[in-house]
């Protein structure tokens, strides 16, 4: 897996994984790699950093509702107050609001996520709003189908 910074023509800068490079551009040929803040379908990969890989770490489970939110920003230099601090702090109210609302429209089906929305997205079941978990392999495999899902960061609920 890939994590690349993208852009649309609009400069809306957000991450997205992919399985490579390869898949990047499959997905992006095709228009299923969407900007989450304006919709555009034109992406490209944006200018990044390396990251260096440490250790594999276990698949992990990460929520998945049928919405999509942006990354956060680039971060800011470090002089005077960071702008970055009060866009995180107001990104972060807004997820908890994503959070509150996906969790009172929403069916949790767990771990079965995957299946569920697959079968939806061939007619083998009916349509409802579901969120759940999945591994990143199994939302990859998703993506590829063109099942229409989205990852949003899960955030605590405000103590």
């Amino acid at each position: 897996m890939i994590v690349f910074d993208l852009q649309c023509r609009k400069k809306h800068r957000f991450q997205s994984w992919f399985k490579d490079g390869a898949s990047f551009d499959r997905q992006a040929k095709r228009g299923l790699v969407e900007c989450p803040v304006c919709g555009d379908v034109k992406i490209e990969k944006a200018l990044m950093a390396p990251r260096l890989a440490g250790t594999k770490k276990s698949r992990k489970r990460v929520p998945v509702p049928a919405e999509a939110v942006p990354a956060s920003a680039p971060a800011q230099a470090a002089t005077g107050p960071d702008p970055a601090t009060a866009k995180t702090a107001e990104l972060h109210k807004e997820l908890a609001k994503l959070r509150e609302h996906v969790e009172k429209n929403f069916e949790n089906v767990g771990e079965d996520f995957a299946e569920q929305a697959r079968e939806m997205h061939y007619g083998e079941r009916d349509h409802k709003n579901i969120y759940g978990e999945t591994t990143d392999e199994q939302a990859q495999e998703l993506a590829e189908e063109g099942v229409p899902v989205a990852r949003i960061p899960w955030v605590r609920r405000n103590a």
